[in-house]
């Protein structure tokens, strides 16, 4: 299996500098600051980018959760809303909220919401980040 890299530059002090983080792939660069990160100001930050692995390993795990249940999901769907909160004298991913929506033919409620939350315990990034709290909802597309 491949190792998968990435790499952060920063300069400067925490209010003031800045920085850039890069995918090993080539296929994002983006510029960070403590306004990005902390604030409302324009660039990326770690938490974004958490939050994009998270929803993109949940949708392929459920995916292929669906598909070993028997069933062929059309479309997934993941948002990913990460939260960092001030805790103590620093600062703490407290929680992590996949809202998903899924097309998936011939699948009940009840079966769905099963595969879901196996899905959120199972996939490599959930399991990676199991000291956050992780809250899910789970919807069938009509």
């Amino acid at each position: 299996m491949p190792v998968r890299k990435a790499e952060a530059v920063w300069e400067g002090n925490l209010i003031k500098g800045k920085g850039t983080m890069k995918l090993g792939s080539g296929a994002f660069t983006g510029a960070y600051s403590f306004s990005s990160r902390f604030e409302s100001g324009t660039g990326t930050n770690p938490e974004e980018l958490i939050g994009a692995a998270h929803a993109g390993c949940f949708s392929m795990a459920f995916s292929l959760f669906l598909e070993k249940a028997g069933f062929a999901p059309e479309r997934i769907h993941t948002q990913a809303k990460v939260h960092i909160d001030k805790v103590g004298d620093g600062f703490k991913i407290t929680v992590i909220e996949l809202d998903t929506e899924a097309k998936v033919a011939g699948i009940d409620e009840k079966r769905f919401q099963e595969l879901a939350e196996a899905t959120k315990k199972g996939c490599p990034v959930s399991v990676a980040l199991a000291a956050t709290e992780i809250r899910l909802k789970a919807r069938l597309a009509g």
